[in-house]
Order: C-alpha cells, then structure tokens, then sequence
C-alpha cells in the first residue's frame, strides 16, 4: 500500500503508527499527539518498534540535529512529514553568544568553546544570511596572475612536521595584491588561504611564505596534476583569504584561531540587539545507508527546512577536481529503492545539497527549494562505474525544483551533476547562479563504455551560469558515450566564463548519441554551441541568438561523423557566425535559417552559396530575417513563418520551461533584479578588459 494511502496509520487494534515530534517535547515521552518527542533521532529509534506504514510527524519550530540521521532497511515505508519549508526546519548550526562592539562597524565574540568542539570557523549565518569569510579582493572580485610554476620537493616541512611527495608552488601577483598583502603579518601565513582558478578547476592551499621583493606567493600541497597544471594560461585568477586585514567589506567576518576571536562587520540595518548569529556544525543531516542486500525502501520525507551544514578544508588544502565531484552532501543516499523528498529546502549549506549516489532506484526529489549552497545542488550516480550493472543508479526523477546560488565554498560547483546512472528524467527546474556550468550529463572521457543511456534533461531554464569565475563550462555540459540521451525544450541564457568556454550547449569528450532539440539559447559568451569532440550527436530545431563571441563552435577534427545540425534558427548582432573549427570539423548541416543584424550575413567571409560550394553543407538553408518578436525584451516568437516552412522548422513554446505550479512557486523561481544587476556589471567588467 502506498504510503499516501494509508488513512491516519492506525492499525485494526487501535495502535497508532505515527510518532509525534515537537520541539516542546520529551524524548521520555511516548510520541503520542499530546505527549510528543523532542528529537528526530528519538522518533526514528521509536518508530522502528512498529510494523507494516508508520510516520513521524514534526511540528512546526526548529530541530537542532548536530549528528545526521541514518536512515537504514529497518525504516523502510517510513513518511517524515513537517509543517512546510520554512516552518519545520532541522538545522545542523549552534546558535552563538551576542556579539560586542569594538568601534562602530566591527564586531566581536569570543568563540572559544566552539573551537574547542568544533575545529574552525569556516562559514557563518547571521540573521540567517551567510556571511563572506573576510578576502581580497572582495566577493565577485578576483585577481590576475602572473606566472605559475610548482617547485618539486622530495619532502616539505609543514607545521613542524616532513611531508614526503609534496611541492611549493610558486604563484607570482599583480601590484594589487601586493598591496594588499602589505597588511598581512608574517606569524598570520599558515592561517591564510590562496585559492587559484585555473580553467574548470579551483585549487585551494593554505600559505607557506612572501616574498614582497619577488612579488610571490609560496603555497603548500601536493604535486600538480597533469591534466590542468599550473600555468600562466591555466592560472587565471585567484583570491586570499582569511587574514584580519581583508576585514573590510559588510557582511564579512573573520576568525582569529589563536586568539578564539570572531569578527564581524554589520551589514545595513543590522545591530547587535536584533541580530543572530549561527555556525554549522554537522556535515549531512540525512543519510539513507541500505546495502546491497537491503535497500532503503520507500521512504518520503515531505515539509522539511534542512539547513546549516558545514564544510573543513584539509591541512593540506584542495587539489583540483572537476565540479568538486567527490564533496558530500546535506543528505546522502546509497542503496536506496523509492525515496522521495518533496517540497523540501535545502539551504545554507557549506557542501552539495542532495546526492543520489549508489545503488539509488526509482528515487525523486520534487517541488523542493534549494538555495544558498556551499558547493552544487542535486547530484545522481556514485563517481565510479559499478562492476555489476545491477548497482547502477537509474530511474531517478528530478522535477519542478528551484536549484539556485551555489558555488559559495568551491567555486566549481554544479547545479545538477549526473554521472554513472540511466533512465533519469531531469525537468522543469529552475537552476541559477552557479560560478560552473548549469548541468552536467555524464561521467566518462573517450568513447570506451560507459553505462549513461537515456537520460532526458527537458524543460529545465538555466541562467545567470559563470560569473567570469572560471573557463570551459556550459549552461548543459555532456560527457562520454549517453546514446538515448536527449537536451530538449530548455531554456539557457547568460552564460559567462573567464577565459575560454562560455557555451550554452556543450558537447565534450565523447559525447555520443545525444539530441539535443527544441532549445532556446541566448547570450552565452563564447557560443551557443560548442562540440569538443564526440560523435552522431544530433543538433537539431534550436533558436540560437545573440552570443558574444560566435554563435557556433567546435574543436576536434576526426574521422567520423561528429554531429547533424540541422532547422536551426539563428540570429546574431555581434561577434561571428563560427568560431573554432566549424569550417574543418565532419558535420552535417542543412536546412538552417542564418540572419545577421546591422551588417551582411557571411559564413565568416563566404557567401551562402560560396559555404555550400566548398563544403556541401547547408544546401537548402536560407539567409533571412526570422523577425523575432521583440529581442531586446527576450521575445522570441517568430513572425517569418514563411522563411519556418522552408527549413521545416516545428515551433515550439519555450516559456513552458521552468517551474510549474501556483503564483507563490513560480514568483519564487523569479530570478532577483538585483542579482541581474550585479551580474550584468560583472559581465561589462571583464568584457571591457576583454
């Protein structure tokens, strides 16, 4: 019997099967409407004592869970139900003392108990905002580097003690940073933090030594990696942090381990009498731990706030992982058979929000608000492929959700990552403002097997993706062999990297057999589309208009045949038709619309007529306006209904992408204007540069 069927879960005895939770209650209590429990945990243990459908039941107020909840066989057909996001919240964080005034603009507390049970003080939420930990340059800010190199060692000395296989690296930086490194003190080095973008990676290292004649930083951690070494191409930007002297910006705070001392800079508004502070504690706050005997079956988990989860970086720093892929989660799942969250939050998290990981079948995460995260959303399928197919992640559905502001901690975080795991249905979220790419698909380099069939990413609107952070990413990025894998109806805009790889739709090593169709895509950096390389991948029937550099690109040269691109729209007042490769790359092209605003239309230099005779591609596709209905209000229903019919174009409703449901959901998923803003000016930054 479906757990949503189940009427009152009272047994034909009379027995309740439902437990009671109240933040008024008592774990010595029986767990009945009248005399509830006060924990979650006690409400799990009590409810494995039942047999047959049982549920918790949490009343509205705040659960402080400072350890997760592992949820195992035993508490399969299990409903965890509360009062609604925001109402029933569990919280991972330990609410701190009141802060002390220093001078006007700076606050203090003393922290030394938190750090003697804790660690250190990594994120922090005031009046449930998260606060910056102090850096330079400030929030959106990064600066240039020099040149990068690493100095190999056969053993590095590091707080007191000889570390074998480890390097210094030696990272040179502009007079900006110079200057701001005129504040630091020297006993301050090893608290600090360097962390170095370099292309789709972040690399974080704490700081070893100065030299302000050499204009150079000398960090610690182990050896480089061959695949994206440190180089004055690869080494972007950086930022520092955590040292006082960066305390300059509302908002941001900084922990003085030695002396167990916060600071904090207020923002607008806030003062010491209406003000709270918080620090997250607990790392997951869920866990469903089956095996592979047994699963954790059908449990649904409805109504719940999770939020303040922490995360530590190691001694030895972070070495450069593409989309943080191993970093854990708020909850964590492995062997898992009908899970279900719905109409859940995640928020103020320091790691991902949700993983899906081992083993994981016929589990959803729906109507759920995911916000404010340290690193990505939603991630599906364990990193590694299983050596029994049996054990693959698949059948997952991912629906009507808002994934948005992440990348907080590692920069490199994703909206939605799937990588080992088939037949998942990804629709109708609304993901934004992640510093990488907006969904990845796939998990594999090369064309070798890989088990990532048939997932359909459809109806998602992805936007506001990069920020200029970090280079090679795409609002959909795809991996590896997916036949059966289909990219349709989405709507993505503005997407911006630093260097090179601002692309909507991007096809990437091996990606082979996927479509993608039916796509609104707009104002993408380096271009709408871009294949790397990969094979039989299907173009087809997009709207692409108005990206910054070209509007199609590709880069590897091979044999077969990479991709068909065909009934495509496109439309474009700034930079080329093509960029890299698209002359030379094997493709099939024809039966495309190309309309070039305010000068004459050329494939780079070559007639219609002149591109179909060098090449043969695109003999039946025709240069003419599609008579957009208003760009500048991102309007793009076509009047040229006759120019449609020559390239057998099959319109489609684009604004259907995105979240559905009543007024206050889709509000909302309403992007915030400020934001917009912000971004905007971000974009015009490096693009004057540029």
């Amino acid at each position: 019997v479906a757990l949503s069927a189940v009427h009152n879960n009272v047994l034909a005895d009379g027995t309740s099967q439902i437990v009671y939770v109240s933040p008024a209650g008592n774990d010595a209590a029986v767990g009945s409407a009248d005399k509830p429990l006060r924990t979650l945990h006690a409400a799990v243990s009590k409810s494995r004592t039942m047999q047959g459908e049982k549920e918790i039941r949490l009343a509205e107020g705040t659960y402080t869970e400072l350890r997760p909840l592992v949820f195992t066989a035993a508490d399969s057909n299990l409903s965890v139900s509360g009062a609604g996001m925001g109402k029933t919240v569990v919280s991972g964080g330990m609410q701190l003392p009141k802060f002390e005034e220093v001078k006007p603009g700076l606050w203090r507390m003393d922290v030394q108990q938190f750090l003697t049970s804790g660690g250190e003080i990594e994120q922090l939420y005031v009046n449930d905002q998260r606060a910056v930990r102090a850096r330079t340059p400030n929030e959106n800010r990064h600066f240039i580097t020099g040149s990068c190199r690493q100095v190999v060692a056969d053993s590095v000395s590091w707080r007191g003690a000889a570390h074998a296989g480890y390097a210094i690296h030696a990272i040179s930086i502009p007079d900006e940073a110079v200057a701001a490194m005129a504040g630091v003190k020297d006993r301050n080095f090893t608290q600090m933090v360097v962390s170095v973008l370099h292309a789709w990676d972040i690399t974080r290292w704490h700081l070893g030594s100065y030299n302000p004649d050499k204009k150079t930083l000398y960090t610690v951690g182990n050896l480089e990696k061959p695949w994206n070494v440190l180089s004055r191409e690869n080494c972007s930007q950086f930022y520092l942090e955590n040292d006082i002297s960066f305390l300059d910006d509302a908002g941001e705070f900084f922990c003085d381990a030695g002396q167990a001392m916060l600071y904090y800079i207020p923002r607008p508004g806030e003062t010491i009498d209406n003000s709270t502070a918080m620090i997250p504690v607990a790392r997951q706050l869920m866990i469903f731990e089956g095996t592979t005997q047994k699963k954790v079956k059908n449990v649904r988990v409805q109504g719940l706030s999770l939020s303040h989860t922490r995360y530590t970086m190691p001694w030895w720093g972070n070495e450069p992982q593409q989309a943080a892929a191993s970093t854990d989660a708020v909850v964590m799942m492995d062997f898992a058979e009908g899970v279900t969250l719905d109409k859940c939050e995640i928020s103020h998290t320091g790691n991902n929000g949700i993983w899906m990981r081992k083993a994981c079948t016929d589990c959803t995460l729906t109507n759920s608000y995911l916000h404010d995260l340290g690193i990505g959303a939603v991630k599906i399928g364990d990193m590694e492929i299983p050596k029994d197919e049996a054990l693959l992640t698949k059948n997952i559905v991912v629906d009507n959700n808002i994934l948005r502001a992440g990348s907080r901690v590692f920069p490199t975080g994703v909206g939605m990552t799937l990588f080992q795991a088939s037949d998942c249905s990804i629709t109708h979220n609304e993901v934004a403002d992640f510093y990488y790419s907006g969904m990845s698909v796939g998990w594999h380099w090369g064309y070798e097997y890989s088990p990532s069939k048939r997932n359909k990413v459809l109806y998602n609107h992805i936007h506001h993706i990069g920020w200029g952070v970090l280079s090679d990413m795409g609002g959909v990025y795809t991996l590896g062999p997916s036949e059966g894998t289909e990219v349709s109806h989405n709507v993505i805009h503005d997407i911006y990297s630093f260097g090179y790889g601002g692309w909507g739709l991007y096809t990437d090593e091996g990606s082979t057999g996927i479509k993608m169709q039916y796509n609104l895509v707009y104002n993408c950096k380096s271009s709408g589309f871009h294949q790397h390389y990969g094979k039989e991948n299907i173009i087809s029937n997009n709207i692409f208009v108005n990206n910054l550099k070209a509007q199609l690109e590709a880069t590897r040269v091979e044999d077969h045949l990479s991709f068909t691109f065909s009934n495509n729209v496109l439309y474009f007042t700034q930079g080329n038709l093509y960029g890299m490769q698209w002359k030379t790359v094997r493709f099939e092209a024809d039966k495309n619309l190309y309309w070039q605003v305010n000068g004459k239309f050329s494939f780079n230099g070559l007639t219609l007529k002149e591109w179909t005779k060098a090449t043969g591609k695109d003999k039946h596709s025709v240069v003419a306006d599609p008579g957009f209905a208003d760009v500048g209000k991102a309007d793009f229903h076509i009047n040229n209904k006759g120019a449609l019919r020559k390239i057998a174009f099959k319109p489609f409703i684009y604004s259907e992408a995105g979240v559905y449901g009543d007024a206050a959901w889709k509000e909302l998923a309403r992007f915030d204007a400020d934001r917009a803003k912000l971004y905007d000016e971000v974009v015009g930054d490096y693009e004057k540069r540029r």
